[in-house]
């Protein structure tokens, strides 16, 4: 599989770490960035990642920083994106299962080593069930209702 990976100077240890796994199990990996500690915006990176799935550079996204919450957002500004924020791997396999994550988002200051790979495991191991969950997902790229469901 063809994983972009991209992350802010807080994350940039835990991204070139968790390339390396998924080198070594495999996959095909897309560095999108930073490759430094210099300080640099989260949403850049976070944008970086979302626009490589949209586009198909890679099938699948990861994007750290340091809690994961920002890059988080900044990758689901992007329509074609579903990024889940996960901190274990149940957290992770439900992203893909029930959500059909594209993309995982992590915190490297949150998280250790150990632990995010075994997230990155998951997501990448765990498939869409689709069934119920496919019009659920649909509606993720929607507008926002303006009334309350019945």
């Amino acid at each position: 599989m063809k994983i972009a990976f991209a992350a802010d100077h807080a994350a940039v240890e835990m991204k070139s770490l968790l390339a390396e796994w998924a080198r070594g199990e495999g996959h095909e990996v897309v560095d999108l960035g930073t490759h430094g500690s210099a300080s640099v915006d989260y949403p850049d990176y976070g944008y970086r990642v979302a626009n490589a799935v949209a586009e198909g550079k890679a099938e699948r996204g990861v994007a750290l920083c340091g809690s994961g919450i920002g890059i988080a957002i900044a990758a689901n500004r992007h329509p074609a994106a579903r990024c889940a924020l996960v901190s274990e791997p149940l957290s992770a396999a439900l992203a893909r299962s029930h959500n059909d994550a594209n993309i995982i988002a992590m915190g490297a200051r949150l998280i250790g080593p150990e632990l995010a790979k075994a997230c990155l495991a998951a997501f990448l191991s765990t498939a869409f069930l689709g069934d119920r969950h496919t019009p659920r997902v649909a509606k993720l790229g929607q507008p926002a209702l303006d009334e309350e469901p019945a």
